[in-house]
């Protein structure tokens, strides 16, 4: 990194990074015990959320250079936000992390791979649910055509990182192309009539885990919700803010705000913690831009998680039945710390009768998915991941409930790892509460 990029990162931190919230830092370690990364680290400051801000502050005053091992030390941050809710300041880490970070990516020069790799995602991928359609029809494709079992047979996948390739096994089993296109835009309650609700889908969530959509759809039914699914809706723009891309993010949120006004809905409800939590962060996100600023915190305030809505609706107190089996929860990071959910997903799962539910040790600990974290810094993601797992064992569960996309892929990456597939299983909660609604059914 020259002088001149890091001239222009400082002075970019001394326009852009929020004074009285990096000034907001008491020092007085309550974020210490509940981050991961310090704790990983062995408990190295720079590792922690006090140790990074001091960092932040240390450029705007001119007191630091800002140079690649800062920028690799705030990379190396889960983003998982568990220090706010233990600050008694009240600091927005999260937000002062992704200001940091996209003042970094903006400033720094990326090799030509890599400037491929993120055009081709972030721009050509993620904001194009019909590429999205067709990248996950590939993916069925050879899910379906032998391909898969044969690449299994002759060990090519042998020739990819450990996590990587045990990631391949775990994949869901994704739809077809007509399949995803067949998606209706609305949905009539089943019983008496509650609320008028719209569903944010996603794009990972309405390809890949299409399944988890459709049971979300089901129990928003059975509460009493009609459900309208906006068809100009797109990706939530998590993945760009969290990468350093938040020009991209604003563009992306003003889209979904645009096309969620135009539906007349009580709620608009998520399934996803990751996307629910950038979604909840659409105010701040827009918050110096006049024209959208009102909006942004008008759509904010309609944002609710499937879990919420089905408690403030009894969902919990309806028939619901599952074979004995010990169950455990893992709290999605954004879900817990940014959205404040966490007491629904038990109440829920404590309502079914037959499980035995089992509180995880450090169920709030982040599991290592953190978005892309699991690919970018894959060997760091596995020691996250190897801490849970033991957790996870602890507990004698058969099921582990999650309630984000990336969470679920985890926990059975710890699963397929631990050798434990034969025993174990992990599933989104919205499929299992399905599960314990059609085994109530048959009595």
């Amino acid at each position: 990194m020259n002088t001149a990029v890091k001239e222009r990162i400082q002075q970019d931190f001394q326009d852009r990074m929020d004074r009285d919230e990096l000034e907001n830092c008491m020092r007085c370690g309550f974020c210490l015990p509940v981050c991961p990364t310090y704790i990983q680290s062995g408990y190295d400051e720079t590792q922690s959320p006090r140790g990074r801000i001091a960092l932040m502050k240390g450029i705007v005053d001119g007191e630091i250079e800002p140079d690649e091992d800062i920028e690799k030390t705030l990379n190396e941050c889960l983003g998982c936000r568990a220090c706010e809710p233990a600050c008694p300041a009240g600091v927005n880490y999260g937000q002062l992390l992704e200001e940091a970070r996209d003042i970094f990516n903006q400033n720094k020069k990326h090799s030509l791979p890599a400037k491929m790799v993120r055009k081709t995602v972030f721009d050509g991928l993620f904001p194009h649910q019909n590429r999205m359609e067709n990248m996950t029809s590939l993916l069925h494709f050879y899910q379906h055509s032998g391909m898969q079992k044969m690449t299994r047979k002759i060990g090519f996948m042998k020739l990819f990182p450990e996590s990587m390739a045990t990631m391949e096994r775990v994949l869901p089993d994704v739809p077809t192309r007509k399949e995803m296109r067949a998606r209706q835009k609305y949905y009539q309650h089943e019983n008496k009539p509650k609320a008028t609700v719209a569903f944010f889908k996603g794009c990972l969530m309405d390809t890949m885990f299409m399944e988890t959509n459709k049971a979300t759809i089901e129990l928003l039914q059975k509460v009493g919700c009609d459900i309208v699914v906006p068809d100009t809706q797109n990706c939530c723009g998590a993945l760009h803010g969290h990468a350093g891309e938040k020009d991209k993010a604003k563009e992306l949120a003003k889209k979904n705000i645009a096309a969620f006004e135009e539906v007349n809905a009580d709620f608009i409800i998520t399934n996803a913690g990751g996307c629910g939590a950038f979604l909840n962060d659409y105010d701040h996100l827009l918050k110096d831009d006049p024209e959208w600023a009102d909006h942004a915190a008008r759509f904010t305030e309609k944002i609710k998680d499937i879990t919420t809505i089905l408690v403030e609706l009894d969902f919990h107190k309806m028939p619901l039945k599952l074979p004995e089996q010990v169950v455990t929860y893992q709290d999605s990071c954004h879900l817990r710390n940014v959205q404040k959910t966490f007491e629904e997903p038990r109440i829920l799962l404590q309502s079914i009768d037959g499980p035995h539910y089992q509180e995880m040790n450090d169920a709030a600990r982040c599991c290592g998915s953190a978005g892309i974290y699991n690919i970018v810094h894959s060997e760091l993601s596995m020691k996250h991941l190897d801490y849970k797992m033991e957790q996870v064992k602890h507990t004698a569960a058969t099921t582990i409930v999650t309630t984000n996309p990336g969470c679920l892929l985890q926990m059975k990456l710890g699963i397929e790892r631990e050798g434990l597939s034969d025993k174990m299983r992990a599933v989104h909660i919205v499929e299992l509460l399905i599960e314990a609604v059609d085994e109530s059914k048959r009595g």
